[in-house]
């Protein structure tokens, strides 16, 4: 079924109910054909401007930006022949509390050899007010693969992140200009196949231009909300957005002073940018991404203090991003009382870059049936993204679930197989 473009944050905020997880999400699943292989870059849509523009004054094309320069020991930064390694086992955090929440509606029972059926609906709204969007169909995405969208990636995936190229520093390698190229491949694959785009990522401590650290804290200031300004601009029906990734003690940027510093929060920088998020992304799903929360004990609570006290403070975080890329080495029922945990808080969850670093076929199916299925089916969890599937085109050596001629390893058969296509 075709994404429809309809609005968890909105829907549960207009109608007044608590947030929305997935026992109100509709059940989706990614399609099975053989691939025709090879990779394509789409044009830009055809409302959409020159991929290349400048801020000031119109530019000459320079094509896809690489993404920003690497760091020495920066497990986040790409190495040859990779593209992404969001996520590496991080410092423990301070003890967080969780918040209170409930899940609307319950999922439907799946059908016979298919998928799972429909979610529950929505409350019906009170005399206070009323709502019409559903929430999105729970999906199985993916991300780009080398800079493109794979020609047989529908076939697969129905929900599309851009690995590096929605990064600031592949947009705006030199000041005011603007490479969009990248982007706008995936953003407009997606609305030509009706599938969920998400948008990876505003605020970082890593892959930042270089020139942003030369300004003084006015310019720095005027720089990011301009950046996230432009994107919005550009791409106003962006579905989902990591607004802030990896924050401390992962990494932080160097202009956080300039966005308000810790502040009363301790994190007054991480409102700002969810503020600005929420003022010229109006209708997108704001996420708060993190690596190591639904695996190790103390980056979990640290996150989870972080989450309250920005929330406290007016960040508008419409619900969290757990990568998962270390979740494989965990006991699932571990990985499951975190995300438990997370859920506590009363927003939904995305398992936003999940992978399995196994070389054996049959440990890594194995970890795919037990970790995907209690994600699959967790109430709080409104979609699953993998981080790559593509041997070789994948950040970390025996994540990748296919070879790029189209055979499927044994994990990758059961999940096209669990999710009835």
């Amino acid at each position: 079924m075709p994404y429809t473009g309809r609005d968890t944050r909105r829907a549960h905020r207009d109608i007044g109910l608590g947030p929305v997880v997935a026992g109100a999400l509709l059940v989706a699943a990614c399609a099975t054909e053989d691939p025709g292989g090879g990779t394509v870059m789409l044009p830009g849509a055809v409302a959409s401007p020159p991929s290349t523009t400048s801020v000031n004054a119109p530019q000459a094309s320079n094509g896809n930006t690489p993404a920003g320069v690497p760091t020495a020991g920066d497990p986040d930064q790409p190495e040859a022949g990779t593209e992404d390694m969001d996520g590496a086992p991080g410092a423990a955090g301070s003890a967080g509390t969780g918040g209170g929440g409930e899940p609307v509606g319950a999922a439907g029972s799946g059908g016979s050899g298919g998928s799972g059926g429909a979610g529950g609906m929505m409350a019906d709204a009170g005399s206070g007010g009323a709502g019409s969007d559903a929430p999105p169909e729970k999906f199985c995405g993916n991300i780009t693969t080398a800079g493109s969208v794979p020609s047989d990636f529908i076939d697969y995936w129905n929900q599309i992140t851009p690995e590096n190229e929605g990064k600031w520093g592949s947009v705006e390698r030199v000041r005011d200009q603007m490479s969009w190229s990248g982007l706008d491949a995936a953003y407009d694959y997606a609305r030509t196949h009706g599938i969920p785009f998400k948008q990876h990522t505003f605020v970082w401590g890593s892959q930042q231009p270089d020139w942003i650290g030369g300004l003084s804290e006015a310019e720095q200031r005027g720089e990011v909300e301009e950046w996230i300004r432009l994107y919005c601009e550009r791409y106003p029906d962006t579905d989902m957005i990591d607004v802030v990734n990896e924050p401390p003690p992962h990494t932080t940027p160097p202009y956080a002073q300039a966005l308000g510093g810790a502040g009363a929060s301790g994190y007054d920088w991480i409102v700002q940018s969810f503020q600005w998020a929420r003022q010229y992304c109006p209708n997108s799903i704001l996420i708060l991404n993190d690596y190591n929360i639904i695996e190790w004990p103390g980056d979990h609570d640290n996150f989870i203090d972080i989450v309250n006290r920005v929330l406290a403070a007016g960040a508008p975080i419409d619900a969290l991003g757990a990568q998962a890329h270390a979740a494989f080495d965990i006991p699932t029922a571990t990985v499951r009382g975190y995300l438990d945990n997370l859920a506590d808080t009363g927003l939904p969850i995305y398992i936003s870059e999940y992978d399995i670093d196994v070389a054996d076929d049959a440990q890594q199916q194995r970890v795919m049936e037990e970790q995907f299925t209690m994600f699959w089916n967790h109430e709080a969890v409104a979609g699953v993204t993998l981080w790559g599937y593509v041997e070789g085109q994948t950040w970390l050596p025996n994540t990748g679930l296919m070879s790029s001629s189209g055979e499927q390893r044994p994990a990758m058969t059961w999940l096209m197989g669990y999710l009835g296509r």
